[in-house]
C-alpha cells in the first residue's frame, strides 16, 4: 500500500487532504508535518534563504523517514523549493499546484492567478509559464492579490476569506479563459460561484494525480 506525505504550513490543509485521500485514493496511508514558520520565513526572508532551504530539506527527510513513498507540499509558496530539493535527493515531491497549473495550460492561454498572499505569485507565474513552454503554449497571465484576505485567514476567520475571495472571482471572470486559485486554502471559494469560466483549486487535483 502507496503512502503518501504531505507538508503543510498551516494546519487547516491536515483535514482537507486527509477527506481527498479518502474519497479518492482509499488504498493509499497518509500523513502529515505541518511546519507553520517555513512559510513566515519564506514570505519574510525569501524562498532561497538557507533556513527556509533548511528546513524544508529537514522536513522532507522526516517524511521520508517516516515512510512516505510519495511527498506533496501543499505550499504554492515553497512548492518549488520542495520539488527541487526532492530531485536532488532522489525523493518524489509533487508541489501541490503542479497538476492544476497542467490543467489551466490546457483549457486556455488567458489566465488570471488569484491569490491571498504575494509570497505566492512569482512562484506560480513560473510554474504556469514552464509548464506552458514545455508544451508549446502562449500565455496571457494576469496576477491578482485579494486585499485583506490574507489577515482574515491569519485571524481566523474563515468565511470572511473565502467571502472575499469570492466576490474577488466575479470582477476577473470575464477576462479570462481560466481562473487559478494559488493557494490550497481558496479551494471552498471556486463553489460559492457559477462564473461562466473554470475556476480551479490545487488539492483535488494534487491527489487525483497520485493515482495515475
Amino acid at each position: 500500500m502507496a503512502t503518501i506525505g504531505f507538508l503543510h504550513t498551516s494546519p487547516v490543509h491536515v483535514a482537507t487532504f486527509e477527506a481527498l485521500v479518502a474519497e479518492l485514493a482509499p488504498g493509499f496511508d497518509s500523513f502529515a508535518i505541518v511546519d507553520v514558520a517555513l512559510l513566515c520565513r519564506a514570505r519574510s526572508s525569501g524562498v532561497d534563504d538557507p533556513q527556509v532551504l533548511d528546513g524544508v530539506r529537514r522536513a522532507l527527510a522526516e517524511l521520508e523517514r517516516r515512510g512516505a513513498d510519495t511527498i506533496v507540499c501543499t505550499c504554492s509558496t515553497i512548492g518549488g523549493i520542495a520539488e527541487m530539493l526532492g530531485r536532488s535527493g532522489g525523493r518524489r515531491v509533487l508541489r501541490v499546484d503542479r497538476p492544476m497549473a497542467q490543467r489551466a495550460v490546457e483549457l486556455g492561454g488567458r489566465i488570471v492567478v488569484v491569490a491571498a498572499v504575494d509570497s505566492t505569485l512569482e512562484p506560480t507565474r513560473a510554474l504556469l509559464e514552464s509548464v506552458a513552454a514545455e508544451g508549446g503554449s502562449e500565455l496571457d497571465l494576469e496576477l491578482h492579490v485579494v486585499a485583506g484576505a490574507w489577515g482574515r485567514f491569519e485571524a481566523g476567520d474563515r468565511e470572511g476569506y473565502l467571502v472575499a475571495i469570492a466576490e474577488a472571482l466575479v470582477s476577473i471572470a470575464e477576462r479570462c479563459d481560466v481562473i487559478v486559485l494559488a493557494q490550497a486554502s481558496m479551494a471552498d471559494a471556486a463553489d460559492r460561484v457559477d462564473l461562466g469560466v473554470p475556476v480551479l483549486s490545487s488539492p483535488r487535483l494534487a491527489v487525483y494525480s497520485l493515482l495515475a
